[in-house]
């Protein structure tokens, strides 16, 4: 049995969402193909993702200077958990979906903040003797979905952003499959979203 992570970034449902409905597709597909697999769906604009900011960075400088974790704020200690859970939950897939809309060239700001909760070093990455980093997760493969309104063929900041930091990780099996082109060509916007659709439901039998 596999540990599926699906990790959505879009704060509207399916029916008003193309890249959920592409999410709920796939996760269909994927189902009745595994059905003893185990799938964690994790709506990002439904929960709280702790940003790097003040609180966290003044936790793990306290921690780091030997200060007991109970000893922390209460804002320290609900964040520095936060994030925890977050590392621990990527740390224990054995295969991860990302599914998010092209925003203005980028990945959606709640997405940034919890691909944040990943990289984490000493655990899913490190630093050798020479500087360089190296990645500590190798049992791990990825599928990314993005739906955008223009076409771009993977190479917009967002796809390489994502792929990019999956690989800083260690996790080299990575697939994107996109739906592009929908504002650029409206007419035809439904067999491209079509398309796409055929594809991942082809990709959840193997993947």
């Amino acid at each position: 049995m596999a540990r599926v992570l699906v990790v959505r970034a879009h704060p509207l449902n399916a029916q008003a969402s193309r890249t959920m409905r592409l999410a709920d597709g796939f996760v269909r597909a994927y189902r009745a193909a595994n059905p003893d697999d185990e799938i964690s769906d994790l709506r990002l604009y439904n929960v709280a993702v702790p940003e790097i900011d003040l609180d966290l960075l003044n936790g793990w400088r306290e921690l780091s200077a030997g200060t007991p974790f109970v000893h922390l704020n209460l804002n320290e200690q609900a964040k520095i958990t936060l994030f925890n859970n977050y590392t621990d939950q990527f740390m224990a897939a054995d295969k991860l979906v990302i599914a998010n809309p092209l925003w203005n060239l980028q990945v959606p700001t709640r997405l940034k903040a919890w691909l944040d909760t990943t990289c984490v070093a000493g655990t899913s990455f490190r630093y050798t003797d020479t500087g360089a980093s190296e990645g500590l997760v190798h049992d791990k493969k990825a599928l990314h979905i993005q739906t955008s309104g223009g076409v771009f063929a993977h190479r917009d900041p967002a796809s390489v952003y994502v792929r990019s930091l999956l690989q800083f990780l260690g996790i080299t099996d990575v697939t994107d499959i996109s739906a592009e082109g929908m504002d650029h060509d409206p007419e035809h916007a439904e067999d491209i979203l079509d398309d796409a659709m055929r594809r991942l439901v082809a990709f959840a039998r193997t993947f």
